[in-house]
Protein backbone atom coordinates (compact mmCIF):
# COMPACT_ATOMS: atom_id res chain seq x y z
CA UNK A 1 0.00 0.00 0.00
CA UNK A 2 1.65 3.49 -1.01
CA UNK A 3 2.19 6.04 1.90
CA UNK A 4 1.54 9.38 0.76
CA UNK A 5 4.10 11.30 -0.21
CA UNK A 6 4.77 13.29 2.82
CA UNK A 7 5.18 10.38 4.47
CA UNK A 8 8.27 9.02 3.10
CA UNK A 9 10.39 11.70 4.74
CA UNK A 10 8.80 11.53 8.02
CA UNK A 11 8.26 14.03 10.48
CA UNK A 12 10.72 17.84 10.16
CA UNK A 13 10.68 19.55 12.61
CA UNK A 14 8.18 18.71 14.69
CA UNK A 15 5.78 18.44 11.41
CA UNK A 16 5.38 16.80 8.16
CA UNK A 17 8.09 17.39 5.27
CA UNK A 18 7.51 20.82 3.97
CA UNK A 19 5.02 22.39 6.81
CA UNK A 20 7.15 24.01 8.56
CA UNK A 21 10.74 22.53 7.51
CA UNK A 22 13.30 23.55 9.25
CA UNK A 23 15.91 21.65 5.73
CA UNK A 24 15.36 21.14 2.61
CA UNK A 25 17.56 19.32 -0.26
CA UNK A 26 18.52 21.40 -3.03
CA UNK A 27 20.94 20.68 -6.22
CA UNK A 28 24.49 22.18 -5.50
CA UNK A 29 26.31 20.79 -8.97
CA UNK A 30 26.38 18.17 -11.14
CA UNK A 31 29.60 16.97 -9.29
CA UNK A 32 28.45 17.01 -5.80
CA UNK A 33 24.84 16.13 -6.30
CA UNK A 34 22.55 16.99 -3.39
CA UNK A 35 22.70 18.53 -0.51
CA UNK A 36 20.57 19.59 2.69
CA UNK A 37 19.99 23.06 3.62
CA UNK A 38 18.80 25.13 6.68
CA UNK A 39 15.95 26.71 5.84
CA UNK A 40 15.50 28.72 9.37
CA UNK A 41 18.55 29.61 11.91
CA UNK A 42 18.63 26.45 14.52
CA UNK A 43 20.12 26.82 17.44
CA UNK A 44 22.93 24.17 18.87
CA UNK A 45 21.45 21.03 20.30
CA UNK A 46 17.68 21.60 18.35
CA UNK A 47 16.72 18.77 16.52
CA UNK A 48 16.61 19.41 12.81
CA UNK A 49 13.98 16.50 11.55
CA UNK A 50 12.91 13.62 12.80
CA UNK A 51 13.12 10.83 9.84
CA UNK A 52 11.42 7.36 9.15
CA UNK A 53 13.20 5.42 6.64
CA UNK A 54 11.79 4.46 2.67
CA UNK A 55 12.86 0.71 3.73
CA UNK A 56 15.02 -0.81 6.43
CA UNK A 57 16.12 -3.88 7.34
CA UNK A 58 18.66 -5.85 10.58
CA UNK A 59 21.67 -7.00 9.36
CA UNK A 60 21.94 -10.94 8.74
CA UNK A 61 24.78 -12.12 10.51
CA UNK A 62 23.23 -9.74 13.58
CA UNK A 63 19.79 -11.45 13.65
CA UNK A 64 21.96 -14.84 13.35
CA UNK A 65 23.53 -14.07 16.20
CA UNK A 66 20.09 -13.26 18.75
CA UNK A 67 20.34 -9.78 18.44
CA UNK A 68 16.46 -9.41 18.92
CA UNK A 69 14.90 -6.39 17.08
CA UNK A 70 11.77 -6.16 16.15
CA UNK A 71 11.24 -7.11 12.30
CA UNK A 72 10.28 -3.60 11.01
CA UNK A 73 11.79 -0.96 13.50
CA UNK A 74 14.83 -2.47 14.92
CA UNK A 75 13.48 -1.74 18.28
CA UNK A 76 15.58 -3.95 20.72
CA UNK A 77 13.11 -6.55 21.65
CA UNK A 78 15.20 -7.95 25.05
CA UNK A 79 15.17 -5.99 28.24
CA UNK A 80 18.25 -4.19 29.50
CA UNK A 81 19.02 -7.39 31.80
CA UNK A 82 18.34 -10.08 29.36
CA UNK A 83 20.80 -8.26 26.67
CA UNK A 84 23.19 -7.29 29.48
CA UNK A 85 23.48 -11.12 30.12
CA UNK A 86 23.71 -12.34 26.55
CA UNK A 87 26.71 -10.05 25.89
CA UNK A 88 28.20 -10.88 29.18
CA UNK A 89 27.16 -15.23 28.77
CA UNK A 90 26.44 -14.36 32.37
CA UNK A 91 22.37 -15.31 33.06
CA UNK A 92 22.76 -14.33 36.82
CA UNK A 93 23.71 -10.56 36.21
CA UNK A 94 20.96 -8.17 37.93
CA UNK A 95 20.92 -5.41 36.60
CA UNK A 96 19.82 -2.48 39.39
CA UNK A 97 17.17 -0.32 39.03
CA UNK A 98 15.00 -2.28 36.41
CA UNK A 99 12.09 -0.10 36.58
CA UNK A 100 14.14 2.06 34.24
CA UNK A 101 14.44 -0.25 31.32
CA UNK A 102 12.10 0.97 28.45
CA UNK A 103 10.92 -2.47 26.99
CA UNK A 104 7.83 -3.45 26.89
CA UNK A 105 7.24 -7.40 26.12
CA UNK A 106 3.64 -7.13 26.67
CA UNK A 107 2.95 -5.32 23.60
CA UNK A 108 5.09 -7.75 21.37
CA UNK A 109 3.46 -9.44 18.40
CA UNK A 110 4.67 -12.02 16.45
CA UNK A 111 3.24 -13.08 12.30
CA UNK A 112 1.13 -15.93 13.08
CA UNK A 113 2.29 -17.03 9.62
CA UNK A 114 6.07 -16.84 10.08
CA UNK A 115 6.00 -16.04 13.42
CA UNK A 116 8.85 -13.29 12.96
CA UNK A 117 8.66 -10.89 15.99
CA UNK A 118 7.55 -6.97 16.44
CA UNK A 119 7.54 -4.78 18.96
CA UNK A 120 3.91 -3.22 18.45
CA UNK A 121 0.71 -4.66 16.90
CA UNK A 122 1.25 -1.38 15.06
CA UNK A 123 4.62 -2.48 13.68
CA UNK A 124 3.21 -6.03 12.72
CA UNK A 125 0.55 -3.87 10.26
CA UNK A 126 3.17 -1.58 8.95
CA UNK A 127 5.11 -4.20 7.53
CA UNK A 128 2.52 -6.12 6.52
CA UNK A 129 0.63 -3.67 4.26
CA UNK A 130 4.28 -2.42 2.98
CA UNK A 131 6.38 -5.66 2.01
CA UNK A 132 5.71 -8.42 4.30
CA UNK A 133 2.61 -10.44 2.16
CA UNK A 134 5.17 -11.00 -0.51
CA UNK A 135 8.22 -11.68 2.07
CA UNK A 136 6.52 -13.80 4.30
CA UNK A 137 7.81 -17.27 4.09
CA UNK A 138 5.12 -19.05 6.87
CA UNK A 139 5.87 -22.61 6.78
CA UNK A 140 8.92 -22.61 4.89
CA UNK A 141 11.10 -20.33 7.59
CA UNK A 142 13.49 -22.95 8.21
CA UNK A 143 13.75 -24.42 4.78
CA UNK A 144 16.96 -24.05 3.41
CA UNK A 145 15.90 -24.90 -0.85
CA UNK A 146 13.66 -21.85 -0.04
CA UNK A 147 14.87 -19.03 -2.52
CA UNK A 148 14.69 -16.35 -0.09
CA UNK A 149 16.47 -18.44 2.39
CA UNK A 150 19.04 -19.18 -0.33
CA UNK A 151 19.43 -15.91 -1.07
CA UNK A 152 20.21 -14.88 2.71
CA UNK A 153 22.62 -17.90 2.64
CA UNK A 154 24.52 -16.83 0.08
CA UNK A 155 24.87 -13.70 0.99
CA UNK A 156 25.88 -14.74 5.02
CA UNK A 157 28.49 -16.36 2.86
CA UNK A 158 29.59 -13.22 1.35
CA UNK A 159 29.27 -10.52 3.50
CA UNK A 160 30.88 -11.40 7.13
CA UNK A 161 30.68 -9.24 10.20
CA UNK A 162 31.23 -6.16 10.77
CA UNK A 163 28.38 -6.04 8.81
CA UNK A 164 27.62 -2.59 6.93
CA UNK A 165 24.69 -3.56 4.11
CA UNK A 166 22.12 -6.61 3.38
CA UNK A 167 20.43 -8.11 0.44
CA UNK A 168 16.99 -7.78 2.49
CA UNK A 169 17.23 -4.07 2.00
CA UNK A 170 16.74 -4.58 -2.00
CA UNK A 171 14.24 -7.52 -1.07
CA UNK A 172 12.25 -5.12 0.82
CA UNK A 173 12.57 -2.72 -1.87
CA UNK A 174 11.08 -4.79 -4.47
CA UNK A 175 8.63 -6.22 -1.99
CA UNK A 176 7.62 -2.45 -1.35
CA UNK A 177 6.58 -2.23 -4.67
CA UNK A 178 5.25 -5.55 -5.95
CA UNK A 179 2.72 -4.49 -2.91
CA UNK A 180 2.13 -1.18 -3.90
CA UNK A 181 -1.12 -0.08 -5.60
CA UNK A 182 1.09 2.90 -6.98
CA UNK A 183 3.73 1.32 -7.92
CA UNK A 184 5.29 3.82 -9.89
CA UNK A 185 4.95 6.44 -7.24
CA UNK A 186 7.27 3.95 -5.11
CA UNK A 187 9.78 3.62 -8.20
CA UNK A 188 9.71 7.06 -8.11
CA UNK A 189 10.45 7.43 -4.51
CA UNK A 190 13.62 5.23 -4.92
CA UNK A 191 15.01 6.83 -7.76
CA UNK A 192 15.48 9.75 -4.95
CA UNK A 193 18.67 8.30 -4.13
CA UNK A 194 22.27 9.11 -5.48
CA UNK A 195 23.24 7.16 -8.49
CA UNK A 196 26.51 6.30 -9.83
CA UNK A 197 28.78 5.80 -12.82
CA UNK A 198 29.03 2.18 -14.21
CA UNK A 199 33.01 2.47 -12.80
CA UNK A 200 32.14 3.55 -9.52
CA UNK A 201 29.16 1.21 -8.91
CA UNK A 202 31.67 -1.33 -9.59
CA UNK A 203 34.05 0.42 -6.79
CA UNK A 204 31.17 -0.42 -4.45
CA UNK A 205 30.06 -3.53 -5.20
CA UNK A 206 33.94 -4.88 -5.13
CA UNK A 207 34.46 -3.13 -1.54
CA UNK A 208 31.10 -4.84 -0.42
CA UNK A 209 31.98 -8.36 -2.01
CA UNK A 210 35.75 -8.61 -1.98
CA UNK A 211 37.82 -9.47 -4.65
CA UNK A 212 35.46 -11.89 -6.14
CA UNK A 213 32.79 -9.87 -6.80
CA UNK A 214 31.84 -10.35 -10.12
CA UNK A 215 30.87 -13.74 -9.54
CA UNK A 216 29.72 -13.63 -6.35
CA UNK A 217 27.45 -10.38 -7.84
CA UNK A 218 26.31 -13.01 -10.89
CA UNK A 219 25.04 -15.18 -7.87
CA UNK A 220 23.03 -13.02 -5.96
CA UNK A 221 21.02 -11.44 -9.03
CA UNK A 222 20.17 -15.06 -10.36
CA UNK A 223 18.97 -15.84 -6.43
CA UNK A 224 17.47 -12.35 -6.08
CA UNK A 225 15.46 -13.36 -9.27
CA UNK A 226 14.49 -16.43 -8.47
CA UNK A 227 13.01 -15.07 -5.17
CA UNK A 228 11.59 -12.03 -6.44
CA UNK A 229 11.56 -11.38 -10.17
CA UNK A 230 8.39 -8.91 -11.19
CA UNK A 231 8.06 -7.52 -14.81
CA UNK A 232 7.14 -3.83 -13.46
CA UNK A 233 11.10 -4.03 -12.36
CA UNK A 234 12.64 -5.76 -14.98
CA UNK A 235 15.50 -3.60 -15.43
CA UNK A 236 16.56 -4.02 -11.23
CA UNK A 237 16.79 -7.66 -12.71
CA UNK A 238 19.12 -7.28 -15.24
CA UNK A 239 22.94 -7.52 -14.76
CA UNK A 240 23.49 -3.69 -15.15
CA UNK A 241 20.03 -2.94 -13.11
CA UNK A 242 21.23 -5.34 -10.25
CA UNK A 243 24.55 -3.81 -9.88
CA UNK A 244 22.63 0.06 -10.16
CA UNK A 245 20.41 -1.37 -6.87
CA UNK A 246 23.25 -2.63 -5.28
CA UNK A 247 25.26 0.42 -5.31
CA UNK A 248 22.22 2.93 -4.70
CA UNK A 249 22.14 0.75 -1.13
CA UNK A 250 25.69 0.43 -0.68
CA UNK A 251 25.91 4.44 -1.25
CA UNK A 252 22.90 5.52 0.95
CA UNK A 253 21.80 2.72 3.29
CA UNK A 254 22.22 4.59 7.25
CA UNK A 255 23.23 2.50 9.69
CA UNK A 256 20.81 1.90 12.36
CA UNK A 257 21.86 0.53 15.89
CA UNK A 258 19.50 0.26 18.58
CA UNK A 259 19.83 -1.50 22.43
CA UNK A 260 18.12 -1.70 25.08
CA UNK A 261 20.78 -1.91 27.35
CA UNK A 262 21.99 1.77 26.20
CA UNK A 263 18.35 3.32 26.68
CA UNK A 264 18.67 1.68 30.71
CA UNK A 265 21.97 3.33 30.91
CA UNK A 266 21.15 7.15 29.91
CA UNK A 267 17.88 6.72 31.92
CA UNK A 268 20.00 5.74 34.77
CA UNK A 269 22.21 8.91 34.32
CA UNK A 270 19.23 11.15 34.44
CA UNK A 271 18.16 9.67 37.99
CA UNK A 272 18.33 11.61 40.69
CA UNK A 273 20.57 10.11 42.80
CA UNK A 274 22.46 10.56 46.10
CA UNK A 275 26.23 11.21 46.10
CA UNK A 276 27.29 7.83 47.06
CA UNK A 277 24.60 5.82 45.30
CA UNK A 278 25.55 7.96 42.28
CA UNK A 279 28.81 6.90 42.23
CA UNK A 280 28.53 3.24 43.24
CA UNK A 281 26.14 3.05 40.19
CA UNK A 282 28.24 4.78 37.62
CA UNK A 283 31.15 2.20 38.90
CA UNK A 284 28.90 -0.53 38.13
CA UNK A 285 27.81 0.56 34.85
CA UNK A 286 31.97 1.46 33.73
CA UNK A 287 32.58 -2.23 35.13
CA UNK A 288 29.62 -3.39 33.12
CA UNK A 289 30.86 -2.03 30.05
CA UNK A 290 34.50 -3.44 30.16
CA UNK A 291 33.20 -6.37 30.84
CA UNK A 292 31.24 -6.78 27.91
CA UNK A 293 33.54 -5.53 25.83
CA UNK A 294 35.82 -8.56 26.88
CA UNK A 295 32.90 -11.00 26.42
CA UNK A 296 31.87 -9.77 22.77
CA UNK A 297 34.21 -7.16 21.55
CA UNK A 298 32.52 -4.52 19.59
CA UNK A 299 29.74 -6.05 18.94
CA UNK A 300 26.78 -4.27 20.84
CA UNK A 301 24.09 -3.31 19.25
CA UNK A 302 20.88 -4.43 17.24
CA UNK A 303 21.77 -2.74 13.84
CA UNK A 304 20.95 -2.79 10.42
CA UNK A 305 20.55 -0.12 7.30
CA UNK A 306 17.73 1.73 5.93
CA UNK A 307 17.07 4.34 3.33
CA UNK A 308 16.77 7.81 4.49
CA UNK A 309 15.68 10.50 1.72
CA UNK A 310 16.50 13.69 3.89
CA UNK A 311 19.37 12.14 5.47
CA UNK A 312 20.59 10.67 1.88
CA UNK A 313 21.06 14.74 1.39
CA UNK A 314 23.35 15.36 3.78
CA UNK A 315 27.15 15.36 2.41
CA UNK A 316 30.15 14.88 4.40
CA UNK A 317 32.15 17.15 6.52
CA UNK A 318 35.29 16.93 8.89
CA UNK A 319 33.67 19.25 11.03
CA UNK A 320 30.04 18.48 10.84
CA UNK A 321 27.41 20.96 12.11
CA UNK A 322 24.86 18.28 12.56
CA UNK A 323 25.03 14.50 13.24
CA UNK A 324 22.66 11.65 13.77
CA UNK A 325 21.55 9.37 16.16
CA UNK A 326 18.86 6.97 17.27
CA UNK A 327 17.64 7.70 20.72
CA UNK A 328 13.80 6.43 20.54
CA UNK A 329 15.80 2.95 20.02
CA UNK A 330 14.38 2.22 16.66
CA UNK A 331 14.83 3.28 13.50
CA UNK A 332 13.59 6.84 13.81
CA UNK A 333 16.80 8.89 13.11
CA UNK A 334 17.28 12.13 14.49
CA UNK A 335 19.74 14.96 13.52
CA UNK A 336 20.64 17.29 15.70
CA UNK A 337 22.91 20.41 15.56
CA UNK A 338 26.09 20.33 16.76
CA UNK A 339 26.45 24.30 16.59
CA UNK A 340 24.22 26.90 15.58
CA UNK A 341 22.96 26.77 11.90
CA UNK A 342 21.97 30.11 10.13
CA UNK A 343 19.27 30.20 7.11
CA UNK A 344 20.45 29.05 4.14
CA UNK A 345 23.60 27.24 5.61
CA UNK A 346 24.27 23.80 4.52
CA UNK A 347 23.88 21.39 7.16
CA UNK A 348 26.59 18.72 7.08
CA UNK A 349 27.47 15.16 9.10
CA UNK A 350 30.19 13.50 9.18
CA UNK A 351 30.97 9.59 7.24
CA UNK A 352 33.65 9.29 9.72
CA UNK A 353 33.55 8.32 13.67
CA UNK A 354 35.19 10.73 16.02
CA UNK A 355 38.44 8.66 15.81
CA UNK A 356 38.81 9.04 12.33
CA UNK A 357 38.39 12.78 11.98
CA UNK A 358 41.19 12.95 14.22
CA UNK A 359 43.42 11.30 11.37
CA UNK A 360 45.50 12.93 8.99
CA UNK A 361 43.62 14.55 5.84
CA UNK A 362 45.32 11.78 4.24
CA UNK A 363 44.06 9.29 6.36
CA UNK A 364 40.39 10.57 6.50
CA UNK A 365 40.26 11.07 2.53
CA UNK A 366 41.98 7.40 1.91
CA UNK A 367 39.09 6.27 4.29
CA UNK A 368 36.49 8.19 2.01
CA UNK A 369 37.93 7.29 -1.29
CA UNK A 370 38.10 3.90 -0.59
CA UNK A 371 34.16 3.72 1.08
CA UNK A 372 32.23 6.69 -0.67
CA UNK A 373 34.03 7.38 -3.70
CA UNK A 374 34.90 11.26 -2.93
CA UNK A 375 37.80 13.41 -1.83
CA UNK A 376 36.73 15.77 0.86
CA UNK A 377 37.30 19.63 0.32
CA UNK A 378 35.85 20.77 3.49
CA UNK A 379 37.70 23.38 4.77
CA UNK A 380 39.44 21.30 7.75
CA UNK A 381 40.69 19.65 4.47
CA UNK A 382 41.78 22.95 2.89
CA UNK A 383 43.39 24.40 5.67
CA UNK A 384 45.99 21.13 5.60
CA UNK A 385 46.03 20.92 1.76
CA UNK A 386 49.91 21.38 2.38
CA UNK A 387 49.83 18.60 5.15
CA UNK A 388 52.06 15.66 3.54
CA UNK A 389 50.53 12.55 1.87
CA UNK A 390 51.99 10.08 4.28
CA UNK A 391 50.19 8.47 7.25
CA UNK A 392 52.41 8.77 10.26
CA UNK A 393 53.29 5.43 12.36
CA UNK A 394 51.73 7.04 15.08
CA UNK A 395 49.05 6.64 13.09
CA UNK A 396 48.93 3.30 12.15
CA UNK A 397 49.38 2.39 15.14
CA UNK A 398 46.80 3.76 16.99
CA UNK A 399 44.47 2.26 14.48
CA UNK A 400 41.55 0.53 16.37
CA UNK A 401 42.57 1.45 19.76
CA UNK A 402 39.92 3.29 21.88
CA UNK A 403 40.01 4.43 25.34
CA UNK A 404 37.51 3.74 28.16
CA UNK A 405 35.83 6.74 27.83
CA UNK A 406 35.55 6.68 24.13
CA UNK A 407 34.50 3.14 23.93
CA UNK A 408 31.35 3.77 26.85
CA UNK A 409 30.67 7.11 24.28
CA UNK A 410 30.89 5.06 21.39
CA UNK A 411 28.52 1.85 23.38
CA UNK A 412 25.52 4.60 24.32
CA UNK A 413 25.50 6.41 21.78
CA UNK A 414 22.68 5.21 19.80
Amino acid sequence: MAAAAGDVCGSVAGGRAGAGAAAEARFISSAKGKGLFATKNIRKGETVFVERPVVSSQFLWNALYNYRACDHCLRALETAEENAQRLLGKSSLVLPHPEQCSIRKDLHQQCPRCQVTYCSAECRQAALEQYHQVLCLGPSRDDPTHPLNKLQEAWRNMHYPPETSSIMLMARMVATIKQAKDKEWWIKAFSQFCNKTANEEEEIVHKLLGDKFKGQLELLRLLFTEALYDEHLSRWFTPEGFRSLFALVGTNGQGIGTSSLSQWVHACDALDLPMLQREELDAFIDQLYKDIEKESGEFLNCEGSGLYVLQSCCNHSCIPNAETSFPENNFLLHLTALEDIKAGEEICISYLDCCQRERSRHSRNKILRENYLFTCSCPKCLAQADDADVTSDEEEEGEGETDDAELEDEMTDV
